[in-house]
């Protein structure tokens, strides 16, 4: 068994990169209320056709349980940050929309959280570097989260990173 196999050394690149990306980003969302989840969702949101998602969708993209993402919801809702409205195509579904709320609890925190992505991320590869690395995740997660955009495309608009 070779333990100096480039497979585990990618993987345990990859995970440390996360953790340490996470351990920089986490006091700036916690500061403005946000959890990690809280985050990734309202602006999953923030960045999808008019700032709503099935809850369906959502959950699929978050990769949370029907149930995982309805607790989720619950809490943003009752912050604020995030209604509900009833899909009036389908009685089953329901869609979580961003508020104004919402909007500007991430306007608070995207400025810091933005410099911090530049800090440690994105501003230490050159443009060609970014665009190629922006390419393999986007590989690599169609493989392991295929669900990751699903319900983010309107008819003509292309979807978001």
């Amino acid at each position: 068994m070779n333990f100096d196999d480039p497979r585990l050394t990618a993987i345990g690149l990859l995970t440390e990169v996360h953790s340490g990306l996470m351990g920089r980003f986490l006091p700036v969302l916690s500061s403005s209320g946000l959890s990690e989840i809280d985050f990734e969702t309202v602006i999953r949101l923030a960045r999808s056709p008019q700032q709503r998602l099935r809850m369906s969708d959502l959950a699929a993209q978050t990769g949370l349980s029907t149930s995982g993402v309805t607790r989720v919801v619950d809490r943003l809702e009752r912050e604020g940050l995030v209604r509900r409205e009833s899909c009036a195509s389908d009685r089953r579904a329901s869609y979580a929309v961003l508020t104004d709320a919402g909007r500007e609890r991430l306007e608070g925190v995207l400025p810091q959280h933005l410099q911090d992505i530049d800090d440690c991320f994105t501003g230490l590869l050159d443009e060609s570097e970014l665009e190629s690395f922006l390419g393999s995740l986007r590989k690599i997660r169609e493989v392991v989260r295929p669900c990751a955009t699903v319900g983010a495309v309107e008819a003509g608009v292309p979807a978001r990173p």
